[in-house]
C-alpha cells in the first residue's frame, strides 16, 4: 500500500514478462488482437487496485488504529470472504471492523486489538479479472483455464487485460486458450444505434417477429471480425435463407416416410453416379462446416450450408429427383438409392446445423427413425458427434464430368426459359433439347444417353457430333416441342403412351410401375 492505495506491480516477479510471454501462448482470433494486447501489456503502469468510491466491491483490508500497520493475513480475508457468501457484500458496510475479524485477531506487530476498515472498493477491472478463478476452478479439472474468452474489441484494454494479469499473477499462466474479438452491432448503414436516432433494433423484437433461430442464423452469418450490421432487410434475407434450410430438410424428410436405413439402405458401390456425385458434394461439405467451428469462421458455415440447401440438393440434385421419387415404384432400386442418399444428407445436415439452428435441428432428429436415435448418448443431436464423410464419397474423376455435363445443364435449362418466355412451352416436359456438341463433348454426352431427359427434366434429347464449333462453347442447344402423348402420372411426352389399353393414359414406364 502506498498513499491510501493499493497497486499490483508491473515488475515484481516479473510479471510484465510474464504475461507477455503468456501472450504468445494464446490462440488470438483475429490474429491482430496478439499485438493489440502486447503492445498495451508492454507500455502500461502499475495496475492501480483500489478506487475512493463509497460503494462497491470493498477491499477486505483492516488497519491498525494504534500502529497503522496494515494486517495482510489470509486467515482474516478468507473469513472476510465467508460472511460476504453467506449475506452478500453489503455485510462490509453493515458490520463492524471487529465484527467482520474472526475473534481475538491481534495486530502481530503491536499487539493491539483495534481496527478501523479499508474504505476504497476494489477496481471493477480486477473484479472481472478474477472471475475465472471464481466460475471455472470450482468446477474441477479440467475447467481451466477457459477454452474461449469472447468479448468485444474493447476488451484488450478491459477484461482480456484484467483477466490476463490477474491470473499470471496467481497461477503464472494465462487463463484462456483462446480468446475471440469481435466488432459491435450497428444499423444497416453501419451508424451506431441509438433511441434517438431511432435505429435500434432490438433482440427481443427480431425474436417475436421471426424466431430465435433467425436471430442465431444472424449472428452466425456475420463476419465478426468487423462491426456487424443488422436491418429488417438483412433480416428478410436471413428468414428467406432459414427458410431454404429448413424447406429443404422438410423435403428430405417428407421422402424418407417409407425408408428403414437398416433395410432399404443401398450400398455406395450399387448407387447411381448421380446420387455419388450429391455424396461427393455431401463429402465436401462436412470438413469445410467442420473446419468452420474449429477455427470460429462462423459465416462461412452459413454459407457452406445454405450453398449446399439451394444449389446442390434445391436446384440440382432434388430437382433431377423428383422423378424417381414420385413415380418409381416403392422399391425401385433407384428410388432407394436416392433416398439412401437423402437420409444421409438430412443426418449429416442436422448435426451439422445443431450449434447455430438448435430448435431446427431438435425438431428434425425427433423426426428420425428411432434406429438413427437408439441408445441415451443419441437421444439428442447435441450429444452426437459431427458426421464424418466416408473416403469412398471423394472422386475426383467423377467430379470432373459432373462439372461439365452440369455446364450443358445450365445451357439447356436458359434455353428452356427463353422458350417458356416466348410461351412456347409451359413445363419443361412439354420440351425436346437437340445438342450440337464437339467430339470431347459428345463423348461425355453419350455416356449420359440414357440419363440426360432426367437430368435435363425434359421428354427427350437428341445429341449430335459436329466437327465445326469453336473451342467455347463446344456445344450448341436448340429447344423444341416434345411429340409423343403426355402421360398423366409422370407428364413426360412418350412415343409408347396411350398404347395399352389397360392404362390408356399412362406411358411405359408408369404402367410397369404401377404393374
Amino acid at each position: 500500500r502506498a498513499t491510501e492505495q493499493w497497486f499490483v506491480s508491473m515488475e515484481t516477479n516479473r510479471l510484465r514478462a510474464q504475461a507477455l510471454d503468456e501472450i504468445g501462448r494464446v490462440r488470438w482470433i483475429p490474429p491482430w488482437g496478439q499485438d493489440r494486447i502486447h503492445g498495451m501489456i508492454e507500455n502500461r503502469p502499475d495496475w492501480c487496485l483500489s478506487r475512493q468510491r463509497a460503494w462497491g466491491t470493498p477491499i477486505p483490508g483492516f488497519t491498525c488504529t494504534i500502529c497503522k500497520s496494515v494486517l495482510a493475513d489470509p486467515r482474516v480475508i478468507e473469513h472476510v470472504a465467508a460472511l460476504v457468501a453467506k449475506h452478500g457484500a453489503d455485510v462490509w458496510y453493515q458490520k463492524s471492523a471487529i465484527e467482520l475479524m474472526p475473534a481475538g485477531t491481534i495486530c502481530p506487530k503491536c499487539g493491539g486489538r483495534a481496527y478501523e476498515k479499508e474504505k476504497d472498493i476494489l477496481d471493477v477491472w480486477f473484479e472481472s479479472g478474477v472471475s475465472h478463478a471464481a466460475v471455472l476452478k470450482p468446477r474441477g479439472q479440467g475447467w481451466w483455464p477457459a477454452d474461449l474468452y469472447l468479448e468485444g474489441s474493447d476488451q484488450h484494454r478491459g477484461w482480456f487485460h484484467s483477466a490476463l494479469l490477474a491470473s499470471v499473477t496467481t497461477d503464472e499462466k494465462a487463463p484462456y486458450k483462446s480468446v475471440l474479438t469481435h466488432g459491435f452491432v450497428v444499423d444497416g448503414a453501419g451508424k451506431k444505434m441509438s433511441k434517438s436516432a431511432g435505429n435500434v433494433v432490438a433482440p427481443q423484437d427480431v425474436i417475436k417477429q421471426s424466431g430465435a433461430e433467425v436471430l442465431r442464423l444472424w449472428v452466425a452469418a456475420q463476419d465478426y471480425r468487423e462491426d456487424l450490421r443488422i436491418s429488417q432487410e438483412i433480416l428478410n434475407h436471413l428468414v428467406e435463407a432459414y427458410r431454404k434450410i429448413r424447406n429443404t430438410c422438410r423435403f428430405l424428410l417428407s421422402n424418407l416416410y417409407d425408408f428403414d436405413p437398416t433395410v432399404h439402405r443401398v450400398p455406395y458401390e450399387r448407387l447411381p453416379e448421380l446420387d455419388r456425385w450429391a455424396l461427393l458434394r455431401l463429402g465436401e461439405v462436412i470438413p469445410r462446416v467442420k473446419r468452420g467451428y474449429e477455427e470460429f469462421e462462423f459465416h462461412t458455415i452459413f454459407h457452406a450450408l445454405n450453398n449446399f440447401c439451394a444449389v446442390d440438393l434445391s436446384a440440382i440434385y432434388l430437382d433431377i429427383l423428383k422423378d424417381r421419387l414420385y413415380t418409381f415404384h416403392r422399391d425401385s432400386p433407384l428410388r432407394r438409392s436416392s433416398q439412401t442418399v437423402l437420409f444421409d444428407a438430412l443426418v449429416a445436415l442436422t448435426k451439422l446445423m445443431a450449434p447455430i439452428l438448435s430448435f431446427t435441428a431438435d425438431e428434425i432428429w425427433r423426426m428420425l427413425p428411432d434406429a438413427v436415435r437408439r441408445g441415451a448418448e443419441t437421444c439428442s443431436v447435441h450429444l452426437v458427434s459431427f458426421p464424418e464423410p466416408d473416403p469412398k464419397w471423394q472422386d475426383t474423376e467423377l467430379a470432373q464430368r459432373w462439372e461439365r455435363l452440369l455446364q450443358v445443364r445450365e445451357a439447356v435449362l436458359a434455353a428452356l426459359e427463353e422458350k417458356r418466355r416466348g410461351k412456347l412451352i409451359g413445363s419443361s416436359l412439354e420440351a425436346r433439347i437437340v445438342i450440337d456438341a464437339n467430339p470431347d463433348r459428345y463423348e461425355l454426352l453419350r455416356r449420359y444417353v440414357q440419363d440426360l431427359p432426367t437430368i435435363f427434366i425434359v421428354s427427350d434429347v437428341e445429341f449430335r457430333q459436329v466437327h465445326n464449333l469453336p473451342l467455347n462453347p463446344d456445344f450448341t442447344v436448340r429447344v423444341e416441342k416434345a411429340t409423343g402423348n403426355k402421360c398423366e402420372r409422370c407428364w413426360n411426352y412418350r412415343a409408347a403412351g396411350g398404347t395399352f389399353p389397360d392404362h390408356p393414359t399412362l406411358c411405359d414406364r408408369c404402367v410397369e410401375a404401377i404393374r
